[in-house]
């Protein structure tokens, strides 16, 4: 930041999540059990659900050690006010295959717990891997922008000329090993970046989730041309992937997705945490995963940019149920106009047209060419059956009334705005078996005024002619009042 004066703090303090954290009234427990529920397990979501018991077991203990009357509300009710715009602790939010809510650390109340765990006086501060670390940063971009090719010749020479030092420095016997000290320093260095990545994972999503709702808004309110609110849609997701976190981000994630990378990180780790001094310093064994966990959160990342190309081809869709609309108010109003000059229609030729609708042939419209079977008849005299053979079949037919379904249907969508197949039967369960039972696919699907989810299925059983009970089971169907709306 460029400055940190008073105007600013006071900003800072009433605005932004981390300090209101810091400043809240319970305080301790809202970061000790946020800490314990995701950052020490490298948690990314929770469900609503699986969440409410760790904080109904957490609040239990606490009662037990400080009395009844400490937290009297309930967990469902901690975790709704946590997730409130107010307080800005928690991100709340539906995924597109559940009905539960799930939650998640914003990277604010990630920033204040981070913060706070780091108070604490270590009791080893490594300062020699810190400036190792620099000097390597600072020769990398010395050398990485270094434009002279003698002096770019020279510095790969020097290095070559210490590689070679050190292998016949190998062969010679002379093995430079670290010391305990500097094992157990690098080591706690490497672990404290790989749990920051986690931050930075949910920063970087956050960011993206920003931009997904901007575009939300300005789709909401946007009065201008289609064309004009695509442009500046995607020209703001071109800046966010072209910047230097969206560049970063990308080039950590094709790092991390190369198969060897993947196998060389997981014999690293276990190399080095089954070394003697490693194993003293009580290293978190899920340390052991972490590439893991940089996984599962890279890719939350990248679902919610599918969710931002997922509004915008609703958008599409939207927009182009508008426009189908309009055109049809417009005929409509041609066809008012005709009416109106019926009776004084003009006379004589006052419009040509080469011909009423246009002539489209598209190449892969037209049928490739299929040689005609030829069939082989083998030539045989025909004879006069005998079999005594019952006809009755052909003219038992069974006859569902779809009109009679239709009406069912529109009853029932009378007092509620969706009604799925299995509850309707409940209702009105089936009378003529399997037919009966087509005929409501027949119509959720040519009607268009039905979802079905295939991930998801139904059983529908009934009682057949002979009094046997049969059962189907068919994927999930759904009737909508507002389908059958805009079909009609």
């Amino acid at each position: 930041m460029d400055s940190v004066d008073f105007d600013y703090l006071i900003g800072l303090r009433s605005n932004h999540p981390a300090w209101r954290l810091l400043n809240a009234e319970h305080a301790p427990l809202v970061i000790g059990f946020l800490h314990r529920a995701f950052i020490r397990p490298n948690m990314r979501i929770a469900s609503g659900q699986e969440l409410e018991a760790q904080l109904d077991d957490y609040l239990h203990h606490l009662r037990e050690r400080l009395g009844d009357g400490a937290f009297p509300r309930r967990a469902k009710e901690y975790l709704n006010d946590w997730a409130e715009d107010s307080r800005g602790w928690l991100r709340r939010y539906y995924p597109a295959d559940s009905d539960e809510p799930h939650f998640d650390l914003t990277p604010a109340c990630e920033q204040a717990i981070q913060w706070l765990s780091g108070l604490e006086q270590r009791q080893f501060v490594g300062a020699e891997s810190r400036i190792r670390m620099v000097f390597d940063l600072l020769r990398d971009i010395a050398h990485g922008t270094e434009s002279d090719p003698d002096a770019r010749i020279a510095e790969l020479e020097r290095r070559r000329n210490a590689i070679d030092e050190a292998i016949e420095g190998v062969r010679a016997g002379r093995l430079m090993l670290m010391d305990p000290t500097e094992l157990r320093e690098r080591v706690l260095q490497a672990a404290d970046t790989a749990r920051a990545l986690l931050a930075d994972f949910r920063q970087v999503e956050q960011n993206f989730r920003d931009l997904d709702r901007q575009v939300r808004e300005r789709i909401a309110t946007w009065e201008g041309s289609k064309g004009e609110i695509l442009d500046e849609v995607f020209g703001e997701s071109d800046v966010i992937a072209e910047s230097d976190q969206g560049r970063s981000f990308r080039a950590f994630w094709d790092f991390l997705m190369s198969p060897a990378r993947q196998e060389e990180l997981t014999e690293l780790l276990d190399r080095i945490l089954a070394l003697g001094p490693v194993a003293a310093l009580e290293i978190d064994p899920r340390l052991r995963r972490i590439h893991h966990d940089w996984l599962n959160a890279g890719e939350v990342t990248l679902r919610t940019v599918a969710r931002l190309s997922e509004q915008l081809r609703r958008y599409l869709d939207d927009q182009a149920w508008f426009e189908n609309r309009r055109i049809m108010t417009i005929i409509r109003d041609l066809e008012r106009h005709a009416l109106a000059l019926r009776d004084g229609a003009p006379r004589g030729a006052f419009m040509d047209l080469d011909e009423l609708a246009p002539n489209i042939a598209l190449p892969m419209e037209r049928p490739l060419f299929t040689p005609p079977v030829k069939p082989h008849i083998d030539e045989q005299p025909l004879e006069d059956g005998g079999a005594d053979v019952s006809v009755d079949a052909l003219f038992d037919r069974v006859h569902v009334d779809k009109d009679r379904l239709r009406a069912r249907l529109r009853q029932t969508l009378q007092t509620r705005d969706q009604v799925s197949l299995e509850e309707l039967l409940d209702v009105h369960p089936l009378e003529q078996g399997l037919a009966e039972l087509v005929a409501w696919l027949s119509i959720a699907t040519g009607d268009g005024c039905a979802a079905i989810d295939e991930a998801r299925f139904q059983t529908v059983t009934w009682t057949d002619s002979s009094g046997r009970e049969r059962f189907a089971t068919l994927p999930s169907v759904v009737f909508a009042f507002a389908q059958q709306e805009r079909r009609g």
